[in-house]
């Protein structure tokens, strides 16, 4: 196979057809086109080897020297090598032995009810005070707080996709190209409607508003950007010197996406709710594209380790006892 143009070629296709199947693939994208670069430049001839994959791997644009990260990069190419294997069979599929296994997920930071309070009670802080944009961030906060919504999520809502007189969010082809319908705790929505009602005195809206509004200067009314959001939220995380309980740099604003999954299997372990049946719904609801995903919630939090750890010894003294 032709190197340059051939590949690139090949990369589109592979990319389009995996569209058509609902896949956003942005990472894949960038990370394909940078490995048909690759291939470009070495001016590669004949069927892709694994040589030339861990070449490429290895040449991670932070230089991390990580046999991790290489081993990351090297399984977004494994999907394009198996369909270049339609076309040229010789191409090789890069395996885990190469660089090792992908450490598993790290342990988030699980937010205590008191750190929420706390998170919001700040955003509410914000100048101006009394202003919309304190409102925003502490509406935004509370939603992913609430209801688990990925940061992403929340900012493409909307003002159409909430409708406070059923008390439903709209989350419309997000991650995994999934849509799925909300229910919202009464206080949720309350919340929701006193921030929609300051927001219809600065911003007149339509079904095209989003409901998350940027406030400053002739941004007013444009959608919030992920990006101010985390400035906004790393500025709040400093002023309330939070000690780190997850295994990354610091807590971070997707973790409040992992607490709401963790608070509502605790609150269902104290219930005594049947956990298998109810992770399907919590699935369901998080929109992960497989229940395993929230299975791991179970294994890989320490939260709810210590939980599980605590259930099974007595289970084992019950059954001492009774031997």
């Amino acid at each position: 196979m032709s190197a340059p143009r051939s590949i690139l070629s090949r990369v589109e296709d592979f990319l389009r057809e995996r569209r058509q199947l609902g896949f956003e693939l942005r990472k894949h994208d960038l990370v394909l086109k940078s490995f048909a670069r690759h291939v470009a430049r070495r001016r590669w001839q004949g069927p892709l080897t694994v040589e030339l994959m861990a070449d490429w791997a290895r040449r991670d644009k932070w230089r991390r020297n990580s046999p991790a990260t290489w081993a990351r990069r090297l399984k977004l190419l494994r999907p394009f090598a198996r369909y270049l294997q339609q076309f040229e069979p010789r191409t090789e599929v890069p395996d885990e032995e190469i660089f090792g296994p992908i450490p598993g997920r790290l342990a988030p930071h699980i937010y205590t009810p008191q750190e929420i309070v706390a998170l919001l009670a700040a955003a509410r802080a914000l100048e101006p005070q009394g202003g919309l944009r304190p409102a925003t961030y502490e509406t935004l906060f509370g939603l992913m707080a609430a209801s688990g919504l990925r940061v992403s999520e929340a900012l493409q809502l909307l003002d159409s996709d909430v409708d406070l007189r059923l008390g439903l969010l709209s989350v419309r082809r997000t991650k995994f190209a999934k849509s799925r319908e909300l229910p919202l705790h009464p206080s949720t929505v309350e919340a929701l409607a006193r921030y929609r009602d300051l927001r219809h005195r600065f911003v007149p809206a339509t079904a095209k508003t989003p409901f998350f509004v940027s406030t400053r200067g002739s941004l007013l009314g444009k959608p919030l950007s992920q990006r101010q959001v985390h400035r906004v939220f790393e500025q709040l995380r400093r002023r309330l010197g939070w000690i780190n309980r997850g295994a990354h740099d610091g807590p971070r604003i997707h973790d409040l996406r992992h607490s709401f999954a963790v608070h509502r299997v605790i609150l269902w372990q104290q219930q005594g709710t049947d956990i298998d049946r109810a992770m399907l719904a919590l699935s369901t609801y998080l929109g992960h594209a497989k229940i395993s995903n929230t299975y791991w919630y179970l294994t890989g939090v320490p939260e709810l380790m210590a939980r599980c750890a605590t259930k099974f010894e007595r289970y084992v003294c019950q059954e001492v006892e009774h031997a």
